[in-house]
């Protein structure tokens, strides 16, 4: 028989239909597994099931939201932040209009975000990341495309909420617009009774991303509500389309409001009350979406202070809804926004109304002194005084001297003509074969040090915004890339933003209320031929009631001059100038002279210390590979003489196998595993850095164990000698009584130094204008460990006058060798203060931390060690007492006898 006419009478009817059947079936299996109370139980009064059919190529664009408000959800979600939901995958129905819908409901837990102006600062140093807890379930149900309801059952994604049942019930509008775009609804708890599981039900408003109208700012357009910007587009620049609108404001930072002066008598709360009487200071725009022709959807968020610590994604009392369409021809990005109402019962029957605020923003072609913002702009109300709801006019702008740069800013100067008279008198005469920063370079940004008329102190920072036509470069890496050369010597036009925080009792004036931010926008000349910086300045003033008009917020009655110290200056501090106001004594925005100094590496500088700290990675594996050849050489030399082993004083070397075991056991682990916390003291050199820390360590321990062994045969021979070493036990103990008083007592004065050095400094911090870095008595102490160890020989010329010793126990490549390593780095130190950078990044050859370093101690101990050689010498040659007078010089002295081992020595007392 044929096998396909076989085939076709067992399978005689179409396989299509059964695959319909195993899909159905497959489905509300799905349905019944992933949460055990039915879905037409919960669901089908409000979207019911349906066979599904064809799926949906790109199911995330069905229904989604990312931005989302709730509230409720105790004790499992905690704290009220953001919500968010995913479509997985979707499928058509056999019913019209309805859709199959997989996704995921996450809601994401509290944030910290860096507090501070770092929205000001031209190099800001943001946090890595911040870990937020993520609570998410995992929901199946069905969407009506007729009248926008959505039901899911489903359960939790953790561990923890795996058996947790959960529906959820959206009102999800298939088309919207600016009043109707709210998504909102509810996620329950299904498991009744279960109090240990469960959590309250959860409110939750989000937006809709779905064939969106943006029918309100076009109707406004039409009307002409648009036209305060129009005729300012020579003066504008373009934010361009689609996405570079969205990137432009969002990059704006805060807007900070100014409110105009008829806010006294008219309504000027953008939240209609909402803030609580008090007005809110900054803005900012969240963006819901960007679409590619220039049509955007914001949330505008309003606050009292510019950093709101835990950060919310929006709180419906603080926010207003706009919806805004890019104006390329004027050059305006234009809003309407809506207030959310019914929110305060249940955030599930919210909407939004009173849209009759407006906004309008654009950005200006130039920058100023007196204007440095990079967007400004305007809000209203398009109703009139008399109408319940009005809005007084508020104008915005973005954060001065912030990191946005259109395309086509520039910078122009407006005071640098009426400085001539002011800057006369600080220029210095010129000096030959003397080099000052080129104004383009880094080295005219700095960290500074300030000090007021009290002596109070605070730390800030300051860099060029500007220099001539071009801007400085910002965010750590420059802007343009200029050489240096003679063309741009001289004086050149340059803008400066400097800003400090200081303590809360720092006074700067008459102000009496703490100051928590300064900031001074500057503009000047600067010339490159004497490193002098004369500017004029203008500082923000912060209001109490915001009701002021632009050009009072302001204090521009101030004069800057900086003097930047040529690059080879030897001086310690390479910048040091004054700010200084030009107001009258009896004005209360007065303040007496602030003092600014800084110590800021140059590029000069950076390459020096780069350069001396390769040599000096160096210098310590020659010394250290050194110190293990010199320990070599003993060996061998006590293998070739093993009869003067009982002449090693025990004492020497158990300083100097302590010496090698200490940072041993201190750095242990930085032998195996790189230390993750430490900074590289260069970028670029940490690698080479953290292989020559191993090296290092590797060496120190091979030194030890050399060290080690030389005592354990110093130690084992004496043992062994069976009572015949006794004397020489004796005149090691002797040699012990002696060395540690001495250096317990060293220990002790270094320990009330430190004290003193701690105190006196603690009241030089109050005077002078740099930090002084308190020490630390570890610190200290490894300084006179340092000391102890440069006279290494001390136990060992002790020991040779105890028991009148001449036997050349020591090989001279040990005691001049060791000696030498030790000595170099106070030679190097006396060269390295004579010849070395100005910039002193704590050194790694020489470290002051492991020694005391100074032109009196490094030439002390280089003379001491110098000395003790020449006594470990004599002694060797002429006993251990021929450096004393003969009538201390006693008349035993011991001498060698033959032995039986060839490793056993005796000695017999010869009275002469």
């Amino acid at each position: 028989m044929n096998p396909s006419s076989l085939r076709t009478r067992v399978f005689p009817i179409n396989p299509f239909p059964l695959l319909s059947i195993f899909f159905f079936f497959f489905f509300s299996l799905a349905i019944s597994t992933s949460a055990s109370t039915p879905y037409d139980q919960y669901c089908n009064d409000v979207v019911p099931a349906s066979d599904p059919t064809a799926p949906r190529s790109q199911p995330d664009s069905l229904l989604r939201f990312d931005t989302a408000y709730y509230t409720g959800g105790d004790p499992v979600l905690g704290p009220q932040d953001a919500a968010s939901f995913r479509t997985r995958s979707a499928s058509e129905t056999r019913t019209a209009g309805v859709f199959r819908i997989d996704g995921i409901l996450t809601f994401l837990g509290p944030r910290f975000i860096n507090s501070g102006n770092w929205t000001r600062m031209i190099n800001p140093h943001l946090p890595r990341g911040v870990s937020r807890s993520r609570v998410g379930f995992r929901l199946t149900g069905y969407w009506s495309q007729a009248d926008g309801k959505l039901c899911m059952i489903g359960s939790g994604m953790r561990s923890s909420l795996a058996s947790v049942n959960v529906g959820l019930k959206l009102n999800y509008p298939n088309s919207s617009n600016l009043e109707s775009s709210l998504v909102t609804g509810t996620l329950e708890c299904l498991d009744a009774g279960d109090d240990l599981t469960c959590f309250s039900v959860v409110s939750i408003m989000g937006f809709s991303l779905r064939n969106y109208e943006y029918k309100l700012v076009d109707g406004e357009n039409e009307n002409r509500g648009f036209v305060m910007y129009d005729g300012m587009e020579n003066v504008s620049l373009g934010f361009g389309t689609g996405p570079a609108v969205c990137k432009a404001v969002r990059g704006a930072g805060i807007f900070e409001l100014e409110y105009m002066e008829d806010c006294g008598s008219v309504n000027c709360d953008p939240l209609g009350g909402g803030s609580g009487g008090i007005l809110p200071g900054f803005m900012s725009f969240n963006d819901i979406e960007c679409m590619i022709e220039g049509r955007v959807r914001y949330l505008i968020d309003f606050a009292n202070t510019s950093y709101n610590g835990y950060h919310l994604p929006f709180n419906p009392s603080t926010v207003l809804v706009a919806e805004g369409v890019w104006n390329g021809k004027k050059k305006h990005l234009d809003f309407v926004a809506c207030r959310i109402l019914n929110f305060k019962d249940t955030v599930a029957k919210a909407s939004l109304g009173d849209c009759s605020i407006r906004l309008s923003l654009r950005s200006p072609s130039t920058m100023t002194l007196r204007s440095r913002s990079t967007v400004v702009g305007q809000m209203w109300s398009n109703k009139s005084m008399n109408d319940s709801g009005y809005l007084g006019r508020i104008s915005f702008e973005s954060p001065r001297n912030g990191n946005t740069r259109v395309e086509g800013l520039r910078y122009e100067y407006t005071e640098v003509g009426n400085l001539s008279k002011s800057c006369t008198g600080k220029i210095t005469g010129k000096h030959k074969n003397v080099t000052y920063p080129n104004g383009y370079s880094s080295d005219m940004r700095f960290d500074m040090t300030v000090r007021n008329s009290k002596g109070q102190v605070a730390w800030g920072y300051s860099s060029p915004l500007s220099v001539g036509d071009r801007f400085y470069g910002y965010g750590g890496q420059s802007a343009f890339a200029v050489p240096v050369s003679d063309s741009q010597s001289g004086m050149l036009n340059i803008s400066y933003v400097l800003s400090f925080n200081p303590h809360s009792d720092f006074q700067l004036g008459g102000e009496k209320r703490s100051i928590k931010y300064v900031e001074i926008s500057a503009e000047g000349t600067y010339d490159a031929e004497t490193g002098v910086l004369c500017m004029k300045g203008c500082r923000h003033l912060e209001s109490r009631n915001r009701t002021f008009a632009k050009n009072e917020s302001l204090d521009c009655e101030m004069f800057i001059n900086i003097q930047y110290a040529p690059l080879d200056a030897k001086d310690r501090s390479n910048v040091k100038g004054t700010i200084e106001s030009n107001r009258n004594k009896s004005d209360p925005l007065h303040f007496e002279r602030i003092e600014l100094f800084a110590n800021s590496i140059s590029i000069l500088q950076a390459d020096e210390s780069i350069w001396r700290m390769d040599l000096e990675i160096t210098m310590v594996l020659i010394s250290n590979t050194l110190a293990c050849i010199f320990l070599v050489l003993q060996l061998f030399h006590v293998k070739k003489n093993p009869d003067v082993l009982p002449f090693i004083s025990v004492v020497m070397l158990t300083v100097l196998t302590l010496a090698h075991m200490i940072p041993l056991v201190l750095n242990f682990e930085a032998l195996f595993v790189a230390n993750r916390n430490r900074q590289n003291v260069f970028l670029g050199s940490g690698g080479w850095l953290e292989v020559n820390e191993v090296l290092v360590r590797v060496i120190t321990m091979v030194a030890f164990l050399l060290q080690f062994r030389l005592l354990q045969q110093t130690w084992s021979t004496r043992v062994g000698g069976a009572g015949s070493w006794d004397r020489l036990w004796v005149s090691d103990k002797k040699v012990l009584y002696f060395s540690l008083p001495l250096y317990v007592g060293g220990g002790l004065l270094a320990w009330f130094v430190h004290l003193w050095k701690n105190s006196y400094n603690s009241r030089l911090l109050r005077l002078r204008q740099f930090g002084v870095q308190q020490l630390s008595f570890w610190g200290d102490f490894k300084s006179f460990a340092g000391l102890v160890l440069d006279g290494f020989l001390l136990p060992q010329i002790v020991f040779n006058a105890f028991c009148d010793s001449k036997e050349r126990a020591l090989a001279p490549a040990f005691y001049v060798g060791t000696t030498v390593v030790r000595l170099l780095p106070h030679a190097y130190d006396l060269y390295r203060a004579a010849h070395g950078s100005t910039w002193n990044f704590g050194g790694i050859y020489a470290n002051p931390r492991m020694d005391y370093y100074s032109t009196a101690w490094d030439i002390t101990i280089s003379c001491g060690g110098l000395m003790f050689i020449v006594l470990i010498y004599l002694q060797q040659r002429f006993g251990g007492r021929c450096f004393l007078p003969k009538r201390f010089r006693e008349s035993a002295v011991y001498e060698k006898v033959p032995v039986v081992a060839s490793t056993e020595l005796t000695t017999r007392e010869v009275i002469s």
